[in-house]
């Protein structure tokens, strides 16, 4: 077999002008920008220059016109190894010189047709990485800034907010403090009343459960939630601040029963609230003004005081 040529100990390489060898096997480069000590020859070190981010940490101090230039051997090398790759193959020899065998293999089933554009194709594909990567980091940053919790990234909508800006393409507006405040905010508004529409046409069908939940926040005030749960699914129906409501009996009845008026009592089959005294007997007396639907305490509630 024919003796290979090792292309990381090739001086002609234009990587050399950017780096320092420290070793006699030229498989380790100093970064002359960023002092960093690059291991797997000048072929990796040309990937670090050029922030492709493939199998190397990319430079961050390289200037803007060496990253651009380097970017485009590697280009010029990758179509010159697809050339040479499709005509070893045809003879049947597989000799080929290291940096065109790691770029061929690293590369195999992405490659890009030769001819015009191609380069600039395969230019913006190593560019690709970067700018993910850089987007993802501002992205990221605006999450930290705005103290977003970590797993709204989990959200659909988030999702599908960025797909919709990526199908825009460049020059895409985002929206305005009034856009969020006012405008967006009254149309969701509409949206989520006609859904509702939906969900109260099968109340009428099936009948629906009413669940109280109530909760104290850390300045010691009192929220009862109301939702509202059917066959079609549950949803939020409103909240009631219970600060300064007394906790009696006849209060908490006044405003189970106000609640139950709102969703039609021929559509409420049960009212789910805490096992306390108070809703307890409130829910007496709901089932005496109201002969069609019961009053149940709630299962997670009653574990809790059990335990």
């Amino acid at each position: 077999m024919a003796s290979r040529k090792n292309a990381s100990s090739n001086r002609l390489d234009v990587g050399w002008q950017h780096g320092i060898d420290v070793d006699k096997n030229s498989r380790k480069v100093l970064c002359k920008y960023c002092q960093k000590i690059i291991s797997g020859g000048i072929f990796r070190f040309k990937q670090h220059l050029a922030c492709t981010r493939k199998d190397v940490e990319p430079c961050q101090q390289v200037p803007e016109n060496v990253k651009q230039m380097i970017l485009g051997v590697l280009v010029k090398n990758l179509e010159a190894a697809e050339k040479k790759r499709k005509a070893l193959q045809y003879s049947g020899n597989d000799d080929d010189d290291d940096e065109i065998k790691e770029i061929s293999s690293k590369d195999k089933g992405k490659r890009v047709a030769s001819g015009s554009g191609s380069t600039q194709t395969t230019l913006n594909q190593l560019l690709k990485n970067d700018i993910r990567e850089e987007t993802c980091r501002q992205i990221a940053r605006f999450f930290y800034t705005s103290a977003i919790p970590f797993n709204c990234v989990k959200n659909p909508e988030f999702i599908k907010a960025l797909e919709m800006v990526a199908k825009h393409g460049p020059g895409f507006k985002p929206p305005s403090y009034y856009d969020i405040r006012e405008k967006y905010l009254k149309q969701e508004v509409d949206q989520t009343m006609k859904l509702l529409e939906e969900y109260k046409l099968e109340w009428k069908k099936t009948g629906c459960s009413i669940m109280s939940d109530g909760w104290t926040d850390k300045k010691r005030r009192c929220i009862c939630n109301f939702l509202v749960n059917s066959p079609k699914g549950t949803i939020f129906l409103s909240s009631v601040d219970t600060s300064n409501m007394s906790k009696t009996a006849d209060k908490v009845f006044e405003m189970l029963d106000a609640i139950v008026e709102r969703i039609g009592e021929e559509n409420v089959v049960q009212v789910v609230t805490d096992n306390a005294a108070n809703y307890k007997a409130a829910g007496q007396l709901l089932m005496e003004k109201r002969k069609s639907l019961f009053w149940t305490p709630c299962a997670a509630h009653c574990i809790d005081l059990i335990s």
